[in-house]
């Protein structure tokens, strides 16, 4: 049987080094064809020697020079520069595309492996969420295959049944680290309080993503383009366990959940095996050590984000991508201790009611919005 060759974007960060994990458990289904990074050169380089890749990316290109020379005695071939992972997707022997980069520069790449006849195991949630419009109705013409990777997207995608419609998906959330936090308390939080997830252990940009919940906002956009879900019938749930991954309500008022431990090689794998379920060494559930699952309201009063993620949801057009790119901006000026917690959410806001709004965007809108609101929210932030 022939090995799924396999292209990972974002090899170094926190799904591609599970995803490789995955590889490496089924060596005899799967094989690294390729594997890209953005600036990790030493943890690209070590992965390479390991896997054996046909080609290696490295986007930031000044890092090059360094990723050839700690590659020179392998028969890899060294790339550099946002081009090339455009290109390297659409190698022919590629059969999956893992889209897991942080943020927009996910979405060009991803466009081109769509165009390329590529499957997609989508971890990179903000293509779908900048530009879901366009995202599917590529995937239509070039009959591409997208399988959601995000824990909760993977629930309802393995809840869902054939010729069954749907009445609404119900998305999990953690609550974050900050969950039980008064509006008072939001004010003072630090980016180490909101770099502890309660459950995951993700990248900084996710974590600090979940603590605003603007995660789920994403997700939220996300379904809607994955499950061809109204607003209104995507639902957001408080569970603080992180057991219950999401869940489908049908017309009947049945509900199907998926249930598992918090690892994200889960849906990982079955993106990659799909349809087929195949063996895995992960941990299981055990009931016995299951005191309480419980739900609660989110508050979209102290937890802002998942309202405007609403709002752009049911708004249309560009507006998702306006979101998207001042949540880019506040996230990293957090980061660097530029503005506060609850600063984030204001800046988003004041930039969704001061970018241009195109109702029926094209790609180049796209990026013509993403640069202005990153321009936007620059200038609020100063």
């Amino acid at each position: 049987m022939k090995k799924k060759q396999i292209a990972i974007l974002g090899s170094t960060g926190s799904i591609g080094t599970q995803a490789l994990q995955v590889i490496e458990e089924h060596p005899d289904l799967y094989e690294a064809y390729a594997l890209t990074a953005n600036n990790q050169v030493e943890l690209l380089a070590e992965q390479a020697r390991k896997f054996m890749p046909a080609a290696v990316v490295i986007a930031n290109e000044s890092k090059y020079a360094q990723l050839k020379q700690l590659l020179a005695d392998l028969p890899i071939q060294v790339y550099a520069g946002a081009d090339a992972l455009c290109e390297i997707v659409e190698a022919k022997p590629i059969d999956v595309v893992l889209a897991s980069m942080v943020g927009y520069a996910g979405l060009r790449p991803t466009m081109n492996a769509i165009k390329a006849g590529k499957a997609i195991a989508l971890a990179n949630k903000e293509t779908l969420v900048v530009a879901g419009e366009l995202i599917n109705a590529l995937a239509q013409q070039y009959h591409t295959p997208i399988l959601p990777v995000d824990s909760e997207h993977s629930a309802i995608f393995q809840c869902l049944e054939m010729n069954n419609p749907l009445e609404k998906v119900i998305l999990t959330a953690s609550g974050g680290p900050f969950r039980t936090f008064t509006k008072e308390q939001l004010q003072y939080v630090t980016k180490e309080q909101a770099l502890k997830h309660p459950n995951w252990d993700m990248g900084a940009k996710i974590t600090i993503d979940s603590a605003t919940m603007m995660n789920k906002g994403f997700e939220v956009i996300e379904a809607k383009w994955l499950f061809g879900v109204r607003p209104d019938q995507i639902e957001v749930v408080v569970h603080p366990q992180s057991v219950i991954h999401s869940m489908v309500q049908y017309e009947d008022g049945a509900v199907k959940a998926q249930l598992g431990v918090p690892d994200m090689r889960l849906p990982i794998q079955y993106a990659f095996s799909y349809p087929q379920r195949i063996k895995a060494s992960f941990d299981r559930l055990d009931f016995s050590q299951m005191k309480a699952l419980t739900f609660e309201q989110p508050d979209t009063d102290r937890f802002r984000c998942l309202a405007l993620a609403y709002e752009a949801l049911n708004r249309g057009g560009n507006m998702a991508c306006i979101v998207n790119a001042a949540n880019e901006v506040v996230v990293s000026a957090f980061l660097h201790d530029r503005i506060s917690f609850l600063q984030m959410s204001e800046v988003i806001e004041q930039t969704m009611g001061k970018v241009t709004f195109i109702q029926t965007p094209s790609y180049e809108d796209y990026v013509a919005t993403d640069a202005e609101a990153r321009r936007v929210a620059q200038s609020l932030i100063k």
